[in-house]
């Protein structure tokens, strides 16, 4: 059984402040609506939200779950926080994200979209080097700055790519 909504940032900017009343998000969201729509910060406040940590175990687990999929190279801080505390909380993740609809599409875990009708089909993804083809490892941490980085053969950039 859920319990609660995890609410991911699309939710904090587009739903009324009534529905977001109750739900869980993660502290780094804050800085992401000051940057993305500092306005809105004020009408988030007002929500009665609550703003929680992922324990290092549900961190852990969040981790094994992105690297086996590949996504863990698409995803921010904040991403992999709120799949962390969704796993935690066995929450509902509230996301229009379709990297973390995979993730959660292929952990069992329960979602639902804010605006858009979600994802179709489910994708694993690869690190590929866009010059000679070799496959990087996943990594094992978010990516927050989307630098994926270089080939340790040939330096050109590394670029995901899904698996058919």
């Amino acid at each position: 059984m859920a319990s609660g909504e995890v609410l991911d940032t699309a939710a904090l900017l587009a739903w009324p402040v009534e529905r977001m009343r109750g739900g869980f998000v993660v502290p780094g969201q804050r800085s992401e609506l000051v940057r993305i729509s500092p306005d809105r910060e004020l009408a988030v406040e007002a929500a009665d939200l609550n703003w929680e940590t992922p324990s290092e175990d549900a961190l852990a687990i969040a981790r094994d779950l992105a690297t086996s999929t590949g996504d863990m190279a698409g995803l921010s801080n904040v991403d992999f926080e709120l799949l962390a505390l969704t796993l935690e909380r066995g929450a509902i993740l509230v996301t229009d994200d379709y990297r973390l609809q995979n993730l959660c599409e292929l952990g069992g875990i329960a979602w639902s979209s804010v605006k858009t009708e979600g994802i179709r089909s489910m994708w694993s993804w690869e690190l590929r080097c866009s010059g000679c083809g070799w496959v990087a490892d996943a990594p094992k941490n978010p990516n927050s700055d989307r630098n994926l980085g270089n080939c340790r053969d040939c330096g050109s950039e590394l670029a995901l790519r899904r698996l058919r």
